[in-house]
């Protein structure tokens, strides 16, 4: 171990007395074009929707979609509000407003790879998963639920998604 900080220290040295430099490489990705790197990190901002200065709706990198967790607001709402009816409207809400993201990156719900749903009370996981089921007829995302308190707007029910998409083009 000593020999190695030895040897490293040694050739530090070499290189500041022979004037040498350590550059970084500029080279890293070159082959990219421009379009590929416009599409490593996009923002998705349906039409209509408010942006939000502290998260994102969405973001794509590659054929990935990650959404932020959605609630059943209200579209172009301002301030926003959670749609009113309890568990049931709010599902149906969050799952349309899941939909319009997904619609303005070019996917659909059939290319969601997971969801995570938030309950803010478990005892409507049964309500949740009744509407939930009406958007999912065959071959549903992977999934987890969980309940937990405080969720945004005071909902009770926000989902977290990630989908694939192929970039068209």
């Amino acid at each position: 171990m000593h020999l190695r900080k030895g040897f490293t220290a040694l050739l530090a040295l070499g290189f500041l007395i022979s004037g040498c430099t350590i550059e970084p490489r500029t080279d890293r990705g070159s082959t990219q074009t421009q379009d590929q790197e416009k599409n490593r990190r996009q923002v998705i901002q349906p039409d209509g929707v408010a942006s939000l200065p502290i998260f994102s709706l969405a973001i794509r990198s590659g054929d990935l979609i990650f959404l932020s967790g959605q609630l059943g607001a209200v579209p172009g709402e301002s301030p926003p509000r959670v749609v009113e009816g309890g568990i049931e409207a709010e599902t149906r809400q969050t799952m349309e407003n899941i939909e319009a993201v997904l619609d303005a990156a070019g996917a659909t719900l059939q290319d969601l790879l997971k969801c995570t749903v938030f309950l803010a009370d478990i005892e409507d996981y049964a309500a949740m998963n009744a509407v939930y089921a009406e958007y999912f007829t065959s071959d549903p995302p992977a999934r987890a639920a969980l309940a937990g308190s405080g969720l945004a707007l005071g909902a009770l029910v926000e989902l977290d998604c990630i989908a694939v998409a192929p970039i068209s083009g």
